[in-house]
């Protein structure tokens, strides 16, 4: 890190991501993590080591769920003295995680550890209102059977209705979708240019799988060996037939169902630890973590839902006396391919840089062939809290692929938030 010992990251693994109610619709988010860590134990054969934590991730779970780190943990084949975490920051959180272990590592706490993260969209909690909740509770409570009958004295069928989990922002009503539907108008983003990003996405992946770049990054789940979403003969003609998504009404809509990230299911995880420990448990070093950073966005009253990571990744910046060109690659996720667009034109205004990002210039512009160079979310999918780890360990074997650069990581999140990070080699 920029401050305290270095951490290295020594690589990491996932399973495949599927599309809701496909592959993994009855495993949940245990079963995917179990699967996860287990395949990441299998490969720097961890089987009986006491580490100094695993942290792991969920944005959608269960009430059951109430240490998925720990149990993940207590099931992967790590020691049981293995200390686990739970960490939740919507669609940043295995980078989060990923970003807590490092800081432990960094300030001398810890030796090793695992950060990662699962979703699932198929096994959702579905819980019912406060009427039905308070009657079942005065009903498990009751001592007799009259008891019993009196907690339902006055029910109504309508309490049988069930409570799904929102999508929506609680402060604003909108969907994700409807407020990058914002941000395209603002931006002046086009249509045909988020089709352009999210075939290019498809093509990027489907052609990393072909050469094998993801034959130790990937492991299969339920007889699935590839992330089910990509889409390989995806096309601009193919595309453009699609109706917006989210603006269904005002005929200017430009998000679709193919230029979105869709709901999926999915879980991933990497191992960091300081050089010593890699050295001594014959480990190669990847890459290192050399600084992140959170960041926050007034959604509510105007600004971008998923423009935080324009502020992150400048004051990030700031701090390492770095440029925006001083990368080899460039890590955005596809939360939406307008989110990525939106990103990108930010850093390029004059204007934005210097009355929201308060700098003397603009970021300035990226070259397009560094960004995403393997596909992203629009063809992996986007298990909310799975994509941080995903892209760290595609960014770290990409870097030891090449024998050095710096890579920058941006992640956009739910409510106005952004996580970023520089990995280098």
């Amino acid at each position: 890190m920029l401050h305290g010992r270095p951490v290295a990251i020594l690589g990491g693994v996932r399973i495949p991501f599927c599309r809701q109610n496909t592959a993994y619709a009855d495993v949940g988010n245990l079963g995917m993590s179990v699967r996860t860590l287990g395949a990441l134990v299998e490969k720097f054969s961890l089987h009986g080591q006491q580490l100094g934590e695993v942290a792991m991730g969920a944005v959608i779970k269960h009430s059951a769920d109430w240490n998925l780190g720990r149990e993940a943990a207590l099931s992967s084949g790590l020691s049981p003295l293995t200390p686990g975490i739970t960490l939740q920051r919507a669609c940043g959180t295995s980078l989060d995680t990923i970003v807590h272990i490092a800081g432990k590592i960094a300030t001398g706490q810890i030796e090793v550890g695992i950060g990662g993260g699962s979703d699932s969209t198929s096994d959702v909690p579905i819980v019912y209102g406060k009427s039905l909740r308070r009657r079942l509770l005065k009903a498990a409570a009751a001592k007799t059977f009259g008891q019993k009958l009196a907690a339902f004295k006055g029910f109504s069928f309508r309490e049988l209705k069930p409570d799904f989990p929102g999508v929506a922002e609680p402060r604003t009503g909108k969907s994700m979708g409807q407020h990058c539907e914002d941000m395209a108008r603002q931006w002046n983003i086009a249509r045909d240019s988020q089709d352009e990003l999210a075939v290019a996405s498809h093509h990027k992946l489907a052609a990393a799988y072909e050469r094998g770049f993801f034959d130790d990054l990937v492991v299969s789940f339920r007889g699935v060996a590839r992330d089910n979403i990509m889409r390989p003969d995806s096309s601009l003609e193919k595309l453009a037939t699609l109706k917006p998504a989210f603006d269904k009404t005002s005929g200017k809509g430009t998000l679709t169902a193919g230029n979105s990230t869709p709901l999926t299911d999915g879980a991933s995880a990497c191992l960091l630890s300081t050089d010593e420990w890699a050295a001594a448990h014959g480990h190669e070093v990847l890459c290192h973590l050399r600084d992140a950073q959170s960041a926050a966005v007034d959604f509510v009253h105007g600004e971008g839902l998923l423009m935080a990571p324009t502020v992150a990744v400048a004051e990030m910046l700031k701090r390492n006396g770095l440029a925006l060109q001083d990368f080899d690659l460039y890590e955005i996720h596809e939360a939406f391919a307008a989110q990525v667009l939106c990103t990108l034109r930010a850093w390029e205004s004059e204007d934005y840089c210097k009355n929201r990002l308060g700098l003397d210039a603009p970021l300035g512009n990226i070259d397009p062939a560094k960004i995403n160079i393997n596909g992203s979310s629009l063809a992996t999918g986007h298990p909310f809290a799975a994509t941080g780890a995903r892209i760290i360990a595609t960014a770290a074997k990409e870097l030891k692929q090449r024998g050095g650069g710096r890579c920058l990581v941006s992640i956009c999140t739910a409510g106005g938030m952004g996580v970023v990070a520089i990995l280098e080699r």
